[in-house]
């Protein structure tokens, strides 16, 4: 499962996202950036979260396709499992919680993109690890 690249001289991306997620055990992995929108894989392991974040200027879609879990949006939380969509406009406090033993996973849109072309997280904390150094 390589990333994507629009960098790379490509000016599409078709795959079947939804078997990608499925097989996808990184925490985050960026599979296709433009200048407006961005596809990227997560795997949210069994007792872990997203965690909490507002993404100020991006709006967000995401696509469960396995496992169950929490989707917390300003206050108010909803179950999620494989088939549940959730937009999360520019703004809204939001978090994702695994439920179960199951990972969570899922694929995301953001518009405009929030992460490096070709960005892969294996784990949660390389992730956080990231975040610390980059955006604090």
């Amino acid at each position: 499962m390589e990333a994507g690249k629009k960098t790379q001289g490509a000016e599409f991306y078709s795959e079947d996202v939804m078997e990608l997620a499925r097989r996808n055990e990184d925490f985050r992995r960026v599979l296709f950036t433009t200048e407006r929108s961005q596809l990227v894989l997560m795997a949210i392991r069994a007792g872990e979260e997203i965690g909490e974040e507002t993404h100020d200027d991006v709006d967000q879609v995401l696509a469960f396709v396995g496992g169950e879990g929490e989707a917390v949006l300003g206050g108010s939380t909803r179950s999620v499992r494989a088939g549940s969509v959730v937009v999360v406009p520019a703004g809204t406090r939001h978090n994702f919680i695994t439920r179960g033993n199951e990972t969570l996973k899922l694929f995301t849109i953001y518009t405009p993109p929030e992460h490096p072309d070709g960005t892969v997280h294996r784990t949660k904390l390389e992730a956080d690890e990231y975040e610390r150094e980059h955006h604090r």
